[in-house]
This record gives structure tokens, C-alpha cells and sequence, in this order.
């Protein structure tokens, strides 16, 4: 999957792709059940698959950036010589207000089970996932585990590669009826230092799944240890 922090951080290039909002529902549970597990496979479905858009908002030194993002399922699809689900995401950067870069990416998965198999952007990147342990349909909170790795060639040709990330997911309780889940991408590992530092990406959601809200945190290291930019839905 294409790593939404790296997208932010790379585009907006201050010191520091696919989602939106269902509104904040519950879910049809009792305000009062305190719900303890949650439909991952659906919830990533609902983040990566369907048609979505969103704005995240920051204040980076003292400029206010932000990200605003489309997600566009594009339908069946042919990826690395297989036949695909593709969804683009579309992101326009913003510094004060300013355009300052726009990035377009298409990720490619499969369904039933649901495995994602890499992306391609418009300027070039050819990446190839390894999916690493099957996505649960539900999990609990307190759960984690790997996901995938990636690896980003410039170019289709394969020939030099440019990335090599790693991908986990996580669950936290936030309510009594929603719980955070959250995409955790390391540094790019071919690198010994990596300005791009660490992202998260966390969407609360409920007991359907849906996404209720959003969160990006941006951590990399600086000349005074870590610095942390955490981008906020709007």
C-alpha cells in the first residue's frame, strides 16, 4: 500500500494517499456494551477500497499544511501480471493555503481474502507487497500484528530499487464502542538515515467497521532527537 505519511511528508516538503469520514456513529451498539472486537478486513476495505475523501490539517513551523485526499476504486485491473481490484488516491499538498505538489497512486489488492499486492504512482514508483500474515476479519483490542512488506522500484522495469518498508497494524479501545486502528509504517530500510521518518496512520472506527475519524503521525529524527508532526481530520 502506499505509505500515506511518506506521500504527506515528501509532498508538502516541510521539515517534517485513502480515507474519509462515515460521520460519528455507533454503529447500532448500545452506547453503554463496551465492544472489544472490531472488523479489520472491513474497516481496510472501507479506508483503501471505496470512494472516500478527506483533508488532514497541520501546523509544521508555524505554517499551516495540510493534505486533501480522494480515493477512487478503479475497478478490475491487471498488476504485476495478475488480475486486481485497483483504487487511486489522489493527493493535493498545501502549505498556507498553496498548492505545492500533487501525487496520484493506485493501489492494487485482491479480494476474498483481502491482499494487497503493491502500487504504482505518476511519478514512476513500481512497488511490490509481500503480504506477511493474512488480514483477521475481526480482531480485539490489544491485538497487532505484521503486515506486509514492501518494496519500491523507481520505475516497472524493477531494476533499482528506491524502498523497502515494512507494514503492521494495531488496535486500541478509544470507547466504549470504538477503538483506534492503525497502519504503522517503519523508515525506509535501505537507508541508513531516512528523513522521512516513521508514519501512522489511525482511523477510529466502529463495531461495522465504518470510519468515524483520522489521525497521521509523522515521527523522524532531527538534530534534537524526534520530531513528531501529527496531522488531525477535518
Amino acid at each position: 500500500m502506499k505509505k500515506l505519511g511518506l506521500c504527506v511528508a515528501v509532498g508538502l516538503s516541510v521539515s517534517a494517499c485513502a480515507t474519509g469520514m462515515n460521520g460519528g456513529t455507533s454503529g447500532g451498539v448500545n452506547q453503554d456494551t463496551m465492544v472489544t472486537h472490531y472488523p479489520i478486513e472491513a474497516a481496510m476495505l472501507n479506508i483503501y477500497a471505496k470512494e472516500r475523501s478527506q483533508k488532514l490539517v497541520a501546523v509544521v513551523d508555524n505554517q499551516n499544511v495540510s493534505a486533501d485526499i480522494k480515493v477512487t476504486p478503479k475497478g478490475s485491473m491487471v498488476f504485476n501480471n495478475k488480475q486486481v481490484q485497483g483504487a487511486e488516491v489522489n493527493t493535493i499538498n498545501k502549505v498556507n493555503n498553496q498548492v505545492v505538489s500533487q501525487s496520484v497512486s493506485i493501489n492494487y489488492f485482491t479480494l476474498s481474502p483481502l491482499v494487497f499486492h503493491g502500487f504504482t504512482s505518476n511519478s514512476g514508483e513500481y512497488s511490490l507487497s509481500t503480504q506477511t500474515t493474512t488480514i483477521p476479519k475481526m480482531a480485539k483490542v490489544g491485538d497487532s500484528s505484521p503486515l506486509i512488506t514492501e518494496t519500491v522500484y523507481s520505475d516497472s522495469s524493477q531494476r533499482k530499487k528506491i524502498g523497502m518498508y515494512n507494514q503492521s497494524w494495531s488496535l486500541a479501545q478509544d470507547s466504549s464502542n470504538t477503538a483506534w486502528f492503525c497502519i504503522n509504517s517503519s523508515e525506509n530500510t535501505l537507508m541508513a538515515f531516512d528523513a522521512n521518518g516513521t508514519a501512522a496512520e489511525c482511523y477510529k472506527i466502529n463495531a461495522k467497521g465504518d470510519i468515524l475519524d483520522s489521525k497521521l503521525t509523522i515521527k523522524k529524527l532531527s538534530d534534537n532527537g524526534t520530531d513528531t508532526i501529527n496531522f488531525t481530520s477535518r
